[in-house]
């Protein structure tokens, strides 16, 4: 009797899943605490995950609001509506009509600066679902450091750091090491990094980090009688009160330009 029970209490769970899930439809994103780089383009994620089999939506609407402030940009009928659009985002902000009827809103945000750091709001309406997803922007300033061997001494420049970023060295089994570091703040607030590690020897490998509380630029540098070599990692601090303070780690990979002076 109790197998019974528990067979036709498993039979009702599956249908009413199978029922949901063929009508249910949210609004996602792929990164929920984006970190945008000052100055460049920046694509905030926004889609209507549906697992009905439509090919395209219909009477679909799209509105991006920025917390406090108002409309960043509005797609309605098959067309913009920027009437009430705030000036920060005039000409900076887009979404792609051909990807609103697959379901995706995402935003193009152009030419990221300091201002455009806070909350936004992806709304999507259509006659297959829609709903909403918070999206908190945080922007920042980073670049991969350029090395360069001469002299015994190993050097690393970046020019772009922003906040305010600390510089440690490593040998390959992560012992620290002392280098030396100086910071130079521009007029923007955007700080350029030279750091150097004297006594640095040849055939031998090196691990230059830089971080702020954002961003952290991971370096494996090896030195070599032809030059130097190596890679560089970015690893984005992706914590916040949307994502209940969870960590998202997103690794990227970028040659690092080096060479022997």
């Amino acid at each position: 009797m109790v197998t019974l029970i528990i067979i036709f209490s498993t039979l009702i769970i599956l249908i009413l899943a199978l029922t949901f899930s063929r009508s249910s439809s949210q609004v996602m994103s792929s990164d929920t605490a984006p970190i945008a780089n000052l100055g460049q383009d920046e694509l905030l994620s926004c889609f209507l995950q549906t697992s009905m089999a439509q090919a395209s939506l219909t009477q679909a609407s799209v509105t991006w609001e920025k917390k406090d402030h108002g409309i960043v940009y509005r797609y309605t009928n098959g067309a913009p509506d920027l009437a009430n659009q705030i000036a920060q985002f005039k000409g900076r902000a887009e979404v792609f009509p051909l990807g609103i009827i697959t379901g995706n809103a995402s935003l193009l945000l152009r030419n990221v600066v300091g201002d455009d750091d806070g909350v936004y709001t992806c709304t999507i309406g259509s006659s297959n679902g829609g709903g909403t997803v918070n999206i908190n922007l945080r922007t920042a300033a980073f670049s991969a450091p350029r090395f360069t061997f001469s002299n015994d001494t190993l050097d690393a420049r970046a020019s772009r750091w922003f906040p305010k970023p600390n510089v440690t060295w490593s040998d390959r089994n992560e012992r620290l090491l002392k280098g030396i570091t100086s910071l130079t703040q521009d007029s923007a607030g955007i700080f350029s990094v030279d750091s150097t590690l004297q006594s640095a020897n040849s055939s031998t490998t090196y691990n230059c980090k830089i971080e702020n509380s954002l961003v952290a630029a991971v370096s494996e540098v090896t030195v070599t009688d032809f030059g130097v070599s190596g890679k560089t990692y970015f690893t984005f601090n992706a914590a916040s009160s949307l994502l209940a303070s969870t960590y998202l780690s997103i690794m990227t990979s970028v040659l690092s330009i080096c060479h022997l002076t």
